[in-house]
């Protein structure tokens, strides 16, 4: 009972501060997904916070499933490949906390994000970092941040295949962890 008490509590606040044309701060989710587990959780980041989204979708995805998806997309990352992305209907710098995910390809973070980080600045900005795994994170935060100097980076965290591993389970480690995002801000 104390438990769902704190939580409606949190989720009232989170709702008061991110009402619609109010937010405390202009909250932004940027993902790109190759299999939907990153799309599920920021999705879940976003309806739990009330936040804007945003999908970076390449012109030319990779084709491949099965073994093969791991032979292309690791080539594009050691190559460090930076895809050409659809224009966006928002513009990131406009924000100021951003959630940026990604799966994990070859112990990094993928190609479309290489091509964000590298042709968008973001600056003085709050940024939180979450991934995707089939089980191993890597230096994915790591080289993520490199790309990042300038931002203050809130938290990280990673989520093991979550539309396999226990799906619920993972969604309210996101809600969670998103609304303990906002409360650092």
């Amino acid at each position: 009972m104390k438990w769902s008490m704190l939580e409606d509590s949190q989720t009232q606040l989170i709702k008061e501060m991110n009402l619609k044309g109010e937010q405390y701060l202009k909250t932004l989710v940027i993902y790109y997904s190759f299999e939907g587990n990153t799309r599920f959780i920021a999705e879940t980041i976003t309806n739990s916070i009330h936040a804007d989204i945003l999908e970076l979708k390449p012109k030319e995805e990779i084709k491949s499933k099965g073994f093969m998806k791991y032979v292309w997309g690791g080539r594009q990352v050691v190559r460090q490949k930076e895809p050409e992305l659809l224009p966006f209907d928002i513009q990131p710098e406009d924000y100021d906390l951003i959630f940026i995910g990604t799966p994990v390809w070859a112990w990094t973070f993928t190609p479309s994000l290489r091509t964000l980080l590298t042709t968008v600045k973001l600056k003085n900005k709050k940024i939180a970092l979450f991934c995707c795994h089939g089980g191993q994170v890597g230096k994915t935060f790591d080289k993520m941040k490199v790309f990042l100097i300038g931002n203050t980076i809130l938290g990280e965290t990673d989520f093991e295949e979550p539309l396999k591993n226990d799906k619920e389970y993972n969604s309210n480690r996101a809600r969670e962890w998103a609304k303990e995002i906002l409360m650092r801000q």
